[in-house]
């Protein structure tokens, strides 16, 4: 099976209207780490930069927009995901997992593909989608009621994982949670 486990880090919760300045990730094949990204982009040119964004996530807006361009990124990332997958073959895809991936971070994603003129985004990935924090809704369901929020530092403590809260909100570092989490809640332990 062929995952990419992912987060991104926007200039705002709007997909519509802010962009990406970071994609961190880890393609796992078979359950093998076949490679590990952190990309820092520069937004989309047209993206409202809100600051509150990121504060959130310990950036500024000087350096996000010294990122490198939006379309070198795009390359080196589609680059990247042509070395596991032949995005012309139907049957040959990645599933993409990450927390809360589903409402959120695959909308900025997809934005991201169309943003850079390519309208083949299910040319590398299954449509349906891993979510982690979904899988943990079921795994935690008896448990949820003592749980203050279902945050994925909150998920990860209540199951057992060593959390470093002033690492959160870096895209690398929620992406190690978020395989820990999916380890616990996919294999029944925890």
């Amino acid at each position: 099976m062929k995952l990419v486990f992912f987060d991104l880090e926007t200039t705002g919760v709007n997909p519509g209207k802010n962009g990406i300045h970071q994609i961190s990730g880890q393609i796992v094949i078979d359950g093998v780490v076949k490679e590990s990204f952190d990309f820092h982009v520069q937004p989309n040119p047209k993206a409202i930069i809100e600051d509150e964004a990121l504060k959130v996530a310990g950036v500024t807006r000087e350096q996000v927009m010294a990122y490198p361009p939006m379309r070198e990124v795009y390359n080196q990332f589609v680059g990247m995901l042509a070395k596991y997958v032949n995005k012309y073959d139907k049957k040959d895809k990645f599933f993409l997992v990450g927390y809360n991936n589903a409402a959120f971070d695959n909308q900025f994603l997809r934005g991201f593909f169309l943003q850079n003129g390519d309208n083949y985004f299910g040319s590398w990935f299954w449509s349906n989608t891993l979510d982690v924090m979904v899988l943990a809704t079921a795994f935690l369901a008896t448990r949820r009621p003592d749980m203050e929020n279902f945050k994925l530092s909150t998920v990860a403590k209540t199951l057992g994982i060593e959390v470093k809260d002033d690492s959160l909100h870096n895209a690398m570092y929620d992406i190690d949670l978020t395989k820990a989490i999916f380890d616990i809640v996919t294999n029944g332990k925890g």
